[in-house]
């Protein structure tokens, strides 16, 4: 997690400014939301919209607060204990699946604990206004909260799921009518090429450090794969054709039933789906959403292609302006239009390992992506639940092959 001394991305200046905006963004997400909507916990994957508000709290209060003033009182010591994540070196925590049963402390209480927060954090900064490692470390817990902002979007989609009356967080509105777009490739030269954060602007651990690697030349696809494409691959047998799946993907498919991307049913014939806006049917133009690594790969096997690697998605991307249907749009859906960036994540073939000299930041800050670099595999370009000012061209998200549950889709790639 390091923010350039040379050209930063966000002015230290203007950190107690993009504090007090992040802040009030996640308060606006969840001023629709009723007592009950807060607490929903659908899955060990997701958590409650009231334990991510206290989360983000007790991460400024964790890593600022109690080590920098002295005299700093929590409302209450037991909230380390119910708001830790999975910070080890950081004190015991709550049991992961169990979020949902937290229904004390109340959600006014939550609230005065990130007011009072708040009021401690911007007169810390107020005071040491010329302490740039405070800076850092605030702008850490700003792009953290952004990150969680997303989670509780996502996660609040998956609990309102298992509503049977669909019940909508944004009101409906009607999807942009577009022409179909066809699947066009753009040849890219590869050769040696540079990866990774630059030094140009705020950027995670894991984005670090930049370097040098090998491209075969290749192609990309100038949009992601579509509802439609989708509808295709289902209707040609795609969900039980065994020779497209990976071996674990084929098993975790017979297991879990999968036969159409997360929240699709058929109704009267068409395709539907459960959005942030309610029950609506598939647009065929928008790009899919809610797949796994494991179709996403099946789908590129069937169509011929492949997914792409990471470095081949971040060179490719480099002549693109980083702008798209983020979070700010308010969407909160992906729309069709064939762009680079937002709308969904797009798997890639990578896995999720560190760059070669990747060092962890010593202390329990150190935990927040270096743990995680097994298992799971990258994803790039950010999506419709992703706040704009999060994105830049290293940024590297990364989730397990099976999960469906964020906006997940997929751009193929194909060989020269």
């Amino acid at each position: 997690m390091t923010r350039s001394s040379v050209r930063p991305q966000t002015d230290t200046a203007d950190i107690p400014d993009l504090f007090r905006s992040v802040r009030q963004q996640t308060d606006a997400l969840v001023a629709p939301l009723t007592p009950e909507d807060m607490m929903l916990q659908s899955m060990e994957d997701a958590s409650p919209a009231k334990w991510h508000i206290a989360h983000t709290t007790w991460f400024f209060e964790e890593f600022i607060l109690k080590p920098r003033v002295t005299d700093y009182a929590s409302p209450d010591e037991r909230f380390a204990f119910l708001f830790n994540s999975y910070y080890v070196q950081a004190g015991p925590r709550h049991a992961r699946d169990k979020r949902g049963l937290i229904s004390r402390p109340g959600l006014d209480d939550v609230r005065a604990y990130r007011a009072h927060v708040e009021e401690a954090l911007q007169n810390l900064m107020e005071q040491r206004d010329d302490d740039p490692g405070l800076l850092d470390l605030v702008e850490l817990g700003c792009h953290h909260e952004m990150q969680h902002q997303e989670l509780l979007v996502t996660d609040l989609l998956h609990g309102l799921s298992h509503n049977p009356l669909l019940p909508t967080y944004r009101d409906p509105e009607p999807m942009p009518v577009v022409t179909e777009q066809p699947l066009t490739f753009t040849r890219h030269d590869g050769g040696l090429v540079e990866i990774g954060h630059g030094g140009d602007g705020f950027a995670y651990d894991c984005e670090q450090p930049r370097h040098q690697t090998f491209l075969q030349p290749f192609q990309l696809a100038d949009r992601p794969v579509t509802n439609r494409d989708w509808v295709a691959f289902m209707d040609d047998g795609g969900y039980a054709q065994q020779p497209l799946w990976l071996m674990d993907g084929w098993t975790t498919c017979q297991r879990e039933g999968w036969d159409a991307p997360l929240y699709w049913w058929q109704q009267d014939g068409a395709w539907w789906s459960y959005t942030l806006r309610g029950a609506q049917p598939v647009n065929l133009d928008a790009p899919v959403v809610h797949v796994s690594y494991y179709e996403a790969d099946a789908f590129a096997r069937w169509a011929g292609t492949r997914l792409p690697t990471e470095a081949e998605w971040e060179v490719a991307s480099a002549d693109n302006l980083i702008a798209g249907n983020f979070m700010e749009t308010a969407a909160l859906r992906p729309l069709p239009g064939g762009r680079m960036w937002g709308d969904v994540w797009e798997w890639t073939q990578s896995p999720f390992t560190p760059y070669p000299g990747f060092r962890p930041p010593a202390g329990a800050i150190g935990e927040y992506n270096g743990k995680f670099m097994v298992n799971q595999m990258v994803l790039r370009g950010g999506s419709c639940a992703t706040p704009r000012q999060q994105m830049r061209r290293s940024y590297r998200t990364f989730f397990f092959p099976h999960q469906r549950w964020q906006m997940l889709g997929l751009r193929l790639a194909k060989d020269l």
